[in-house]
């Protein structure tokens, strides 16, 4: 019932909010789904998951990301929190958006060396499959952590 009386003014601050958020979720597991299909190939096979799954943080989630952070500030600056008496799913927002950037980025690196590792005919037989799998599993944290703190935001549970 919230959203019936909100403002109109900010429709298209959460509007950005959202769809960065879900653009985010969305490009983090398809790069996962890359990610994971990369860990069963050999060669030339193995070589274009990974760089297909590097390419899709590099140039998908980490700018869905920056959307969702400019768009998360957007609207908290328009709802006029202070920080004091803020709801706690608010919280949980911060709590999982800054330090899963962190962890998105770290996972970008890994991915970014993996991909130009993996395949290679002059790379050791396993390339780099440990950072390919290391870029997956961080991978993975973020998406859960992000899935979370959607329906912490959407259900708010307090």
């Amino acid at each position: 019932m919230l959203a019936a009386i909100r403002p109109d003014d900010w429709n298209f601050p959460l509007l950005v909010h959202v769809f960065g958020a879900l653009t985010l979720v969305g490009s983090i597991g398809t790069a996962l789904a890359f990610q994971y299909a990369g860990w069963r190939r050999v060669g030339a096979d193995a070589r274009a998951f990974a760089r297909l799954g590097f390419r899709t943080l590099l140039f998908a989630a980490l700018p869905a990301w920056v959307i969702m952070r400019v768009g998360a500030q957007w609207i908290y600056d328009r709802e006029g929190f202070s920080g004091d008496g803020e709801p706690a799913w608010l919280g949980t927002g911060y709590i999982v958006a800054d330090p899963g950037g962190l962890v998105l980025l770290l996972a970008i690196v890994a991915a970014g060396f993996a991909a130009s590792r993996v395949g290679h005919a002059d790379a050791a037989p396993e390339g780099g499959r440990p950072l390919a799998r290391v870029a997956t599993i961080l991978a993975t944290l973020a998406l859960v952590a992000y899935v979370i703190a959607i329906w912490v935001m959407s259900a708010k549970p307090d």
